[in-house]
């Protein structure tokens, strides 16, 4: 997350349950210190181009460019941007607009933006936790909203209020962040409201994810990580985790293979 003041006192993200502050205590940087430690890696992830930085850096996820338009729609964003990686997505066609989860991936989203002179699309709902406001920002409310040429963005909720995932028709992809948590067991998908503190959400949360997504056939689902990806039959493994979950959260036993 980063601030429009250098070192604030204190981050709301960081000392919400969903985060935590390290017990060495808060530690703050600045862009220009990351350029100096850290680079961005560009490669294909599960068929988008990912782009990530290393060494890994805060939660380590890394971004997608889905291309739109004639150019692309970068999916989640990352904390660093130099000229070296803003030279390469122009040579990949640019960026048209930005669309980011929830907000542990927000990041330094205004630079991007800027950058490139697209709109970012955050819900509404989650409004209240972007410390740094920009004009590109585009706060949009409902349920979905339709960008075009089969890109659609579907709030679920869960992880945060306002918290949305990416539908791609043509590949039949959904780009889920960590609302909808790809794990190790790809015949399953995850959702919890915390996950370094391990708070579950309630089974009304769950299965309302589930409902958002009912309307939106995808076979893969890709996750915030490189190589996070469920390859196959995504909508049925959503579905059959929903239903996973919750009979855990109601403590019911799990049905082991025969």
């Amino acid at each position: 997350m980063q601030f429009a003041e250098p070192s604030p006192e204190r981050c709301p993200i960081c000392e919400d349950e969903r985060q935590y502050v390290p017990v060495e205590g808060q530690r703050w940087t600045t862009l220009p210190s990351l350029r100096e430690s850290h680079g961005n890696w560009i490669r294909d992830d599960a068929g988008f181009v990912g782009i990530g930085t290393e060494p890994s850096f805060a939660i380590g996820q890394r971004a997608l460019l889905v291309p739109w338009r004639g150019t692309n729609l970068m999916w989640d964003c990352i904390s660093l941007l130099d000229d070296e990686t803003a030279d390469e997505v122009e040579v990949l066609g640019g960026l048209a607009a930005i669309a980011i989860s929830h907000p542990h991936y927000y990041s330094c989203l205004a630079e991007w933006a800027q950058r490139f002179d697209c709109p970012v699309y955050l819900h509404a709902d989650d409004a209240g936790w972007l410390m740094r406001t920009d004009d590109h920002v585009v706060h949009w409310e409902g349920e979905t909203l339709e960008l075009g040429d089969g890109l659609t963005l579907v709030r679920c909720g869960g992880h945060f209020a306002g918290a949305q995932v990416l539908h791609v028709a043509e590949r039949r992809a959904l780009l889920s962040g960590d609302v909808v948590q790809v794990i190790p067991d790809r015949r399953f998908v995850g959702f919890m409201r915390s996950y370094p503190n391990l708070i579950p959400l309630d089974e009304s949360a769950v299965r309302r994810i589930g409902a958002a997504l009912e309307p939106f056939p995808f076979d893969s689902i890709h996750g915030a990580w490189w190589g996070r990806v469920v390859e196959r039959d995504g909508s049925e493994v959503v579905r059959r985790s929903v239903e996973r979950y919750a009979r855990a959260v109601r403590g019911g036993a799990s049905t082991l293979p025969g």
